[in-house]
């Protein structure tokens, strides 16, 4: 055991030392590993806060919710003609279906459209407006910055009032003081009753509420939306998660009734839910995770590939010096450990490198908003692909070494 331990430290003080003797080369060696290193942490940590992200914008939307559409979102077998063909789901359908609903906790109509946000010379385009009425926040777990949500009176009466999400409060109101200003919807006036606080769901495109105005429903049918074009969305929020599939059964039971179907008649409407949202996000991930595993896993291969010939330019070099350890008694074991760990601090030192790229390269990334986190899984991940690199990239090197014949070792020139 304890020849093992002096060969294991005599091999790395030797592999130490010859990386000293040739800096230049061992740290163009190590670029690329840097890159590969780099590439794998940054496209991982990107993955992990794009998921998580988008898990902690479903949250906010409530993970119990129901959504009654015209239109299956997620749904790729029935044909998107025969949706199209379908009745709009209407404010009448809403309040039959709110008349007669005995499972949900909280029920609300939801409609939308998209327009221009202006507060003074500050303007936000293609913003999604949605209209609700005031129990749509029970159907949510939104959380206000400051203000409130509009109430019954308001959104029964449609009174010009609005809620904008964080993101519509930062670009609009920089300084902050966005209560009870009054703001341009689609050159329409309405006043600011509440803010939403951050939800931090970057991932989530139009479903973000950071970038949301929630006004009441008649205003949307009052100044954005066509008569013609008056379909809603009945959002229903389920009593727990261990009530969703009752909730569920009932509803379609309720709209059936609603709609006027025969037994015989196939829905004329779809209930969607967030497991549509989580197997759509997570068939956009493990994409990007395909196509992010080819690139880094090339940027790794070629520098594998050049660590490699490095290692054989070095057994080359050093020749006569394996020839010597030989004849004094180094064996075939020796060698090859002495060549191994050297592979393997180059790759390690490159790999501490690449992490350090990675982190700077992250904390730069999140300027922009973009979700990222380096944790220790991160510095884990690095360490080990540089660690396994360095031992792949040093074995046939190092095997070629330590077969080596000592007497024509020593005769190399």
């Amino acid at each position: 055991m304890k020849n093992i331990l002096f060969e294991i430290k005599e091999g790395l003080l030797i592999s130490l030392k010859a990386i000293r003797a040739n800096k230049a080369r061992s740290v163009l060696t190590t670029l690329g590993i840097i890159i590969g290193v780099a590439s794998v942490v940054l496209m991982s940590t990107a993955i992990k806060g794009i998921d998580q992200s988008f898990q902690e914008g479903v949250a906010s939307l409530g993970s119990d919710n129901l959504y009654i559409d015209k239109w299956a979102w997620f749904d790729n077998d029935i044909p998107w003609w025969e949706m199209r063909n379908r009745k709009h789901i209407d404010m009448e359908d809403f309040r039959k279906y709110n008349n007669l609903a005995k499972q949900p906790i909280a029920i609300a109509p939801s409609a939308g459209s998209r327009r221009t946000v202006k507060f003074e010379e500050r303007s936000v385009e293609s913003i999604s407006i949605t209209g609700t009425d005031n129990n749509y926040i029970n159907t949510t777990t939104l959380t206000f910055e400051d203000g409130r949500f509009f109430n019954e009176l308001e959104s029964k009466g449609g009174r010009s009032v609005a809620v904008i999400g964080s993101e519509i409060s930062k670009k609009l109101f920089p300084h902050g003081g966005a209560m009870d200003q009054s703001i341009k919807i689609g050159g329409k006036k309405f006043k600011v009753v509440g803010v939403l606080e951050e939800q931090g769901s970057w991932v989530m495109g139009n479903w973000n509420p950071d970038n949301q105005v929630y006004v009441p429903i008649q205003n949307i049918f009052k100044y954005f939306v066509s008569r013609h074009s008056n379909s809603i969305t009945i959002n229903v929020r389920a009593n727990g998660s261990q009530n969703v599939d009752a909730t569920k059964e009932e509803a379609i039971g309720i709209m059936r009734r609603v709609r006027g179907l025969k037994y015989d008649e196939k829905n004329d409407f779809s209930i969607n839910q967030q497991e549509g949202l989580l197997s759509n996000i997570n068939q956009t991930v493990g994409v990007i995770q395909i196509a992010g595993l080819l690139i880094t896993g090339l940027a790794l291969f070629v520098g594998a590939i050049g660590i490699m010939n490095i290692m054989f330019v070095s057994v080359k070099e050093r020749t006569r010096e394996i020839g010597i350890r030989k004849a004094i008694g180094a064996t075939k074991r020796t060698i090859l450990g002495q060549f191994i760990s050297e592979s393997a601090i180059i790759c390690l030192i490159g790999g501490l490198i690449g992490l350090a790229v990675a982190i700077v390269g992250s904390m730069v990334i999140a300027q922009f908003d973009f979700p990222v986190t380096v944790d220790s899984d991160a510095v884990i991940l690095a360490i080990t692909i540089s660690l396994i690199t360095g031992v792949l990239s040093g074995l046939a090197p190092a095997y070629t070494a330590a077969k080596l014949d000592p007497v024509d070792a020593l005769r190399y020139e």
